[in-house]
C-alpha cells in the first residue's frame, strides 16, 4: 500500500512570511526532510495576493516536489472571531478531502489569534480531519516543528456554530425524532461526543427491540458527517453464524478452505474497511471467532480461513448485546479479555416502557415511515388516537418487544385503515392482539427461563406451583444487583416481624441462596455486574 502524501493547510503570513526576515514559518516548514510537503494549500486574503505568489515560487525553489495550491478568503476583519471562524468552517465544509490517500495538517502558527483559534477548534472537532501542526524558530535555518495532540478540554472556548453542529449530531443519531424523555436525551448526548471524537469501540446494551441496530446506522451516518470514515456501514446478527460459516462471514476465506469453499470470500471484516462495522448480538459469537475478533480489533490483522497469510482491516466497531457479558464471561461463554476491549465506551438503551414520553414522537414517526414506504399517507382520528395513546402509556401495555412491537402495531393499523384513517375499533383491535401477543411471549419466556436455569430434566419433576414461584424469583434476582438486593424484595415483610436476625433462620441473602440451592442454582450465575449506564473511562 502506498504511503499517503502529507497535505497542508495553512494561513499566509502578511507579516513573518514577507521575504528578508531570517525565519519564514510557511516556507520553512516545507524544508523538513523528516517531513516532506506534497502539497500546501495556502489561504491567503485578496490584498495580499503579491506575497502569496512570492511565498509560493520561494516554496518551489527550496522543495521543488511540493505543490502550492493558493485559496483565496476575505475577511473584512480578521480579528473578528466570528467572521473568521465562520468563513474557515465554509471552507472545511466545502473542501473535497480525500484521507484514504492523503495525511491533513492544520498549520496554527500564522494569521491572527482569531484564526488559530478557529483553525484549533474546526480540526479538534474533526472539521478539517487534520492534525495539528505548529512551527517554531531555531538554530536550525528550517526552524522546527511540533505536531500538537488536540484536547480541546484545555481550552473554554466553545462557538455557538459547533453548539448547533453538536444538537444536529444528537439530532442524527434520534433519526431527527423529538424525543421527551430526559434519560434517554441524555444518553444520546453523551454518544454523540464520544462517537463524534473517538474511533474506540461503542458497545449497546439493551433490551430486544430497543434501537440498538438503528442507531448504529445513526452512529454511522454521523461519522460519515464528521469525515471520520469513508467506507462503508456493514451489519452482522452474529446469532445466525455458526462453525465455519461464521469464520468465513465474518474473516473470509479461501478456495478450498472448508468443503463447499468453491471460491475466495472477502469476509465482512474486509468488507468494513475504512467503514463501520456493527456486530449485534455478540454474545452469540464463538469462542474461537471471538478470539479473532479480539486481534482484529487490536491490530487491525487477521487471517482468512483456510490461509495464514495476513490481511489488513481498518475497521471501527459497534457492538450490540442484550445479555449480560459479564455473566456471559462467568459461565466461560464470551472471552474475558474481549469484553475489556471493547466496553470503554458502554451504554444502556432504555425499553420504551421506560421512555412513555417518547410514544407519541415515535407514533408519528412511524407513520411517517409507513406513508414514505408504502406511498400512502395514513392518520388517526382524534378519539382513535388518544385511546391508543393512552393505552401505550399505562401499565398493561407491556411493550416486550419495545419499538418493533410499536412498529408493528403502527403498520397494521395502517394498512387496514379504511380511507386512510385509523378509527378507535382498530385501535381496539390491535389493543386486543398485542394483549395476546404479550401473554403468549411471557409464557414462552417464562419456560425458557427455567429451562436455562434448571435444565428440561429438573423442570419436568416440579409441580406447577413451584416452577410458578421459582420464575417469580428468578425474574427479581435478575432485576437486582446483589443476592442481598433481591433478599430484601422477597423477604420485606418478614424481615420486619424477625426480632433477632440470630435465631437461626439467617439473613436475607443466607434464605434466598438456600432456596436456589434446592433447585441445583448456583447464586453466583445470577449476580454478575449489571451494566445499567453509560461507562467512561477514569
Amino acid at each position: 500500500m502506498p504511503m499517503k502524501k502529507n497535505v497542508v493547510i495553512g494561513l499566509l503570513g502578511t507579516e513573518r512570511d514577507i521575504r528578508g526576515r531570517k525565519w519564514r514559518p510557511t516556507v520553512a516548514l516545507c524544508q523538513h526532510k523528516g517531513f516532506p510537503v506534497a502539497r500546501f494549500e495556502l489561504l491567503f486574503q485578496p490584498p495580499y495576493r503579491q506575497l502569496a505568489d512570492q511565498v509560493l515560487v520561494d516554496i518551489e525553489s527550496v522543495s521543488p516536489k511540493t505543490k502550492v495550491q493558493l485559496r483565496q478568503v476575505e475577511f473584512k476583519d480578521p480579528w473578528a472571531f466570528e467572521e473568521v471562524h465562520g468563513i474557515l468552517y465554509d471552507f472545511a465544509k466545502n473542501y473535497q478531502f480525500d484521507y484514504e490517500r492523503e495525511n491533513y495538517f492544520v498549520h496554527i502558527t500564522t494569521g491572527t489569534h482569531a484564526a488559530q483559534i478557529s483553525l484549533f477548534s474546526l480540526t479538534a472537532s474533526h472539521y478539517f480531519p487534520a492534525g495539528l501542526i505548529q512551527t517554531a524558530e531555531s538554530k536550525q535555518p528550517q526552524g522546527k516543528f511540533r505536531i500538537i495532540d488536540l484536547d480541546l478540554s484545555k481550552y473554554d472556548l466553545i462557538t455557538e456554530r459547533l453548539r448547533i453542529e453538536q444538537e444536529q449530531g444528537a439530532s442524527v443519531l434520534k433519526g431527527g425524532i423529538e424525543t421527551r424523555n430526559k434519560p434517554f436525551n441524555d444518553l444520546i448526548d453523551e454518544i454523540e461526543q464520544v462517537a463524534g471524537k473517538f474511533k474506540h469501540p461503542i458497545l449497546l446494551v439493551g433490551p430486544t427491540g430497543a434501537g440498538k441496530s438503528r442507531l448504529a446506522q445513526f452512529i454511522f451516518e454521523l461519522k460519515k458527517k464528521k469525515n471520520q470514515i469513508s467506507g462503508k456501514f456493514i451489519e452482522v446478527n452474529c446469532a445466525t453464524l455458526r462453525g465455519d460459516i461464521a469464520m468465513s462471514t465474518l474473516f473470509g476465506h479461501v478456495k478450498g478452505a472448508y468443503t463447499g469453499a468453491t471460491s475466495n470470500r472477502k469476509g465482512y471484516l474486509r468488507e468494513a474497511n475504512k467503514g463501520l462495522l456493527f456486530l449485534d448480538e455478540i454474545g452469540c459469537l464463538g469462542l474461537d471467532e471471538q478470539a479473532m475478533l479480539l486481534r482484529a480489533i487490536e491490530d487491525k490483522k487477521f487471517c482468512p480461513l483456510g490461509t495464514e497469510n495476513e490481511v489488513d482491516s481498518d475497521f471501527q466497531m459497534i457492538i450490540g448485546t442484550n445479555c449480560d457479558l459479564n455473566l456471559q464471561v462467568s459461565k466461560g461463554m464470551f472471552r474475558e479479555d474481549l469484553l475489556a476491549r471493547i466496553d470503554r465506551w458502554t451504554f444502556r438503551l432504555p425499553g420504551l416502557k421506560e421512555r412513555p414520553e417518547d410514544i407519541e414522537p415515535n407514533l408519528e414517526y412511524e407513520l411517517l415511515q409507513f406513508a414514505q414506504r408504502e406511498k400512502l399517507k395514513v392518520v388517526f382520528n382524534k378519539d382513535a388516537r388518544e385511546k391508543f395513546l393512552k393505552f401505550a402509556v399505562s401499565n398493561d401495555a407491556q411493550w416486550s418487544r419495545n419499538f418493533r412491537d410499536l412498529n408493528n402495531a403502527v403498520a397494521r393499523m395502517a394498512a387496514l385503515a379504511p380511507g386512510g384513517r385509523i378509527t378507535i375499533q382498530m385501535v381496539d383491535q390491535e389493543i386486543n392482539r398485542l394483549r395476546s401477543s404479550w401473554a403468549r411471549l411471557s409464557t414462552s419466556n417464562d419456560h425458557g427461563l427455567l429451562t436455562e436455569y434448571v435444565g428440561q430434566a429438573q423442570l419436568g419433576k416440579m409441580n406447577l406451583c413451584d416452577q410458578l414461584q421459582l420464575v417469580a424469583i428468578l425474574q427479581i434476582c435478575l432485576e437486582s444487583r446483589t443476592l442481598s438486593e433481591a433478599g430484601r424484595k422477597l423477604f420485606n415483610i418478614s424481615r420486619t416481624q424477625r426480632k433477632d436476625n440470630r435465631n437461626g433462620k439467617g439473613n436475607d441473602s443466607d434464605r434466598l441462596s438456600k432456596y436456589l440451592k434446592r433447585y441445583g442454582i448456583d447464586p453466583k450465575q445470577l449476580f454478575g455486574q449489571r451494566l445499567s449506564k453509560a461507562v467512561f473511562p477514569s
